[in-house]
């Protein structure tokens, strides 16, 4: 028992939140890599994101892969930074990955 702190309360005030950055990090990155695998997915036909880029490529039009990539791209994006953001709510300041802390400077 650290400091008189229950076991609970030890988890709550010490343990979570200096595992809070990894965890952050590892939904972040599972999520960004989620958006992916959905693009890649209509490589065997399972449809999803990747549809007008595998039409694109069958048909050699550049029109119709940028019609999937820059939508999948920019999902990929905006999630990052919604994530970005939740770390800032979620995460103390000096706990805070360089990448994070270096962005909200």
């Amino acid at each position: 028992v650290a400091m008189g702190l229950k076991p609970s309360e030890e988890l709550r005030h010490v343990f979570v939140p200096l595992a809070m950055p990894s965890i952050v990090a590892g939904v972040r990155t599972a999520t960004v890599i989620c958006i992916g695998t959905a693009t890649l997915a209509a490589f065997i036909g399972a449809g999803g994101l990747g549809d007008p880029i595998v039409k694109g490529l069958a048909l050699n039009d550049t029109r119709l892969i940028l019609e999937g990539a820059i939508p999948a791209a920019l999902l990929a994006i905006v999630t990052e930074l919604v994530f970005e953001w939740v770390e800032r709510l979620l995460v103390p300041g000096h706990l805070r990955s360089s990448s994070t802390t270096a962005a909200a400077a």
